[in-house]
């Protein structure tokens, strides 16, 4: 929403929230919807310390890295508003995806260097084309395509997991989306009336602290799935009694 300071960055080039624009700062355009993204940072830390510290695949170390890195991508975004940044958003949405399926899919891919190598030219082919070309609508139905190939597999992993903790990141994961979709079309359906309001709820911001919680909760469940299959013997720990994380024990050949 316009309104506030002066803007440090020029005018609005790309898709403008419901937050009021250059309130607090000139240098940042929806100061909420900026450091939101912060939560989603430090998750992706804590889920890549234990990645690494129990060495799990690299599969996960990227994956964590990679929503650092989106994370990173939208604070950017909604601190200037400019198409270039909304790009620096995108882009890792769908790179972020793509490494989803791999993960999801590549256990029962008979063919292994195929799956990463398409996944790798797709991504690198959409960058190219996104940097060419102005999605709207266009780029939500891709990015919901792609999001949709990877329930399936989320529910074949639920259905085999016999872990009551890991079943309960599942749903945390289901129940994150929804609260957080919410929040999203919360934002956008009733921006009109809700800017009227003394205070804005700011629901963007709080659809990007809450899918920071949910892409943790899929990456540890996902970490619990991969941990089975190579019989690595999973348990889901809670740090504090509230944190959930997974522990491993590798077999001494391993």
């Amino acid at each position: 929403m316009a309104d506030g300071l002066s803007s440090f960055w020029g005018p609005v080039t790309s898709t403008d929230w419901c937050e009021k624009n250059y309130v607090y700062s000139s240098y940042v355009a929806e100061l909420f919807n900026t450091i939101s993204n912060v939560p989603g940072i430090l998750l992706a830390l804590i889920g890549l310390i234990n990645a690494l510290r129990q060495r799990f695949e690299k599969r996960f170390s990227v994956l964590h890295i990679s929503n650092m890195i989106l994370a990173i991508g939208s604070m950017l975004y909604h601190a200037t508003l400019q198409h270039v940044q909304r790009q620096g958003d995108e882009t890792p949405m769908v790179w972020e995806i793509l490494l989803y399926i791999y993960i999801l899919y590549s256990p029962d891919w008979h063919y292994r260097s195929t799956m990463p190598t398409f996944l790798f030219l797709y991504g690198a082919a959409f960058a190219i084309i996104h940097a060419l070309f102005r999605f709207g609508i266009g780029f939500k139905v891709h990015y919901i395509i792609l999001c949709l190939l990877c329930i399936p597999r989320m529910y074949k992993y639920y259905i085999h997991t016999a872990d009551v903790s890991a079943k309960r990141l599942a749903k945390l994961y289901v129940g994150t989306i929804i609260l957080g979709s919410l929040c999203w079309l919360f934002d956008r359906l009733f921006c009109e009336k809700v800017s009227t309001w003394y205070l804005n709820p700011q629901g963007h911001a709080l659809w990007h602290i809450i899918m920071s919680f949910n892409s943790y909760f899929a990456n540890t469940f996902l970490m619990f799935c991969r941990a089975q299959q190579r019989g690595w013997n999973p348990k889901v720990v809670h740090l504090m009694g509230c944190f959930p994380y997974v522990k491993i024990e590798k077999p001494k050949t391993q």
